[in-house]
């Protein structure tokens, strides 16, 4: 689903009318062709404001129109929230961080004269949802279809509490040794000694509250074999199905079915093996796992190649071309920290030796 985010906020202040109005017919127009989906990240907040997008949006293009709103009076909540999001936004790059907070703060105190909130009788008409003090209450109203039922269900599920979730693959299988893709075989002695390792990392990061989730197959059952941790099995967190291609080498698929291989690397995403899955059936299974991760502190997923890839994928708005080719190789942790406008990515590799399953993206003519 293509989506596309228009932001227009205070700078230029005399401007700022035109300025979102220009960004909002920028957004009709690409909605008009290839969009689905867009965020209008505008200041509007007046009833005026909001009535000029209903009536452009929704009235003249008929387009479904969808407000979302943050509301924050608890004080520590507000100063959290400009310390840690506000202040490292592109609006304050090149700025001292102390001026960037009185910047905002003076934001702030200019919003609460004119400010007018959505309200359930005045816009009882009108689909939107609150967010008061990020999280702690919602009100919804007027939900019109698919999409806006799963925006709130996002909203419900976010938090902005500090956290790490930490990625890695299974320690090598004996089926990886022989080059075979999929299946349920057990680890291999490298694997094990991987398996080992990672229990022994992960106690050196001293992460508080840790849980430990893992698929059903035995390689990532036997790789958490070592942990303490709370250990939770994820029938979703399986490796992508590869039909009748199960436990085969690439050379055999090749040689078997060669039109099914050349598909495949025309179109690694969306293809489907016959008789199991495509990456893009992959992306919709991992969804619950997604606001899972989303809802909770700190995790260690131990998964597989394909899964990882599109866990990753999400965490670092990767698109779907370059989704099926992501590196995650045997033996490396990935650790994530979700911050304001991004997620710092760390990677480390415990010095186990394992081998390469990746096959790299293939030549295009």
């Amino acid at each position: 689903m293509p989506s596309l985010t228009c932001r227009c906020g205070l700078k230029g202040r005399a401007k700022s009318p035109q300025v979102c109005e220009q960004a909002m017919e920028d957004m009709i127009g690409w909605l008009e062709g290839e969009g689905d989906v867009a965020v209008f990240d505008a200041t509007n907040t007046t009833r005026e404001r909001r009535q000029l997008v209903m009536d452009y949006c929704q009235q003249e293009k008929n387009f479904k129109v969808f407000f979302i709103e943050s509301m924050c009076d608890d004080p520590e909540v507000v100063a959290e929230n400009v310390k840690e999001v506000k202040v490292n936004s592109p609006d304050y790059r090149n700025m001292n961080k102390d001026e960037a907070m009185r910047d905002f703060l003076e934001r702030i105190r200019m919003y609460q004269k004119s400010y007018e909130p959505l309200d359930t009788q005045y816009d009882k008409e009108k689909s939107f949802i609150q967010v008061h003090n990020v999280g702690q209450r919602f009100l919804v109203n007027q939900i019109q279809d698919h999409v806006q039922s799963k925006i709130c269900y996002y909203l419900m599920n976010i938090h902005v509490l500090p956290r790490s979730i930490y990625l890695t693959r299974h320690g090598e299988s004996e089926l990886n040794i022989k080059g075979r893709i999929g299946g349920d075989s057990s680890l291999s002695f490298r694997g094990r000694q991987f398996a080992n390792s990672l229990a022994k990392f992960m106690e050196d990061q001293d992460v508080n509250n840790l849980k430990v989730w893992t698929s059903q197959l035995k390689r990532t059952i036997e790789t958490a074999g070592g942990f303490h941790a709370p250990i939770e099995q994820w029938k979703a967190l399986n490796e992508i199905d590869a039909g009748v291609c199960e436990e085969m080498t690439y050379e055999g698929i090749q040689e078997k079915y060669p039109e099914e291989f050349a598909m495949r690397d025309q179109d690694k995403y969306h293809y489907r093996y016959p008789r199991g899955e495509s990456y893009q059936d992959l992306v919709a299974r991992l969804e619950p796992v997604i606001m899972e991760l989303e809802r909770q502190t700190n995790v260690l997923v131990i998964c597989h190649q394909a899964v990882m890839r599109c866990l990753l994928a999400y965490f670092l708005d990767k698109n779907s071309d370059d989704l099926p080719y992501l590196k995650v190789p045997l033996h490396t942790i990935m650790k994530l920290t979700p911050m304001a406008y991004g997620c710092k990515v760390e990677s480390f590799y415990l010095n186990i030796e394992a081998v390469n399953t990746h096959r790299e993206r293939p030549k295009v003519g």
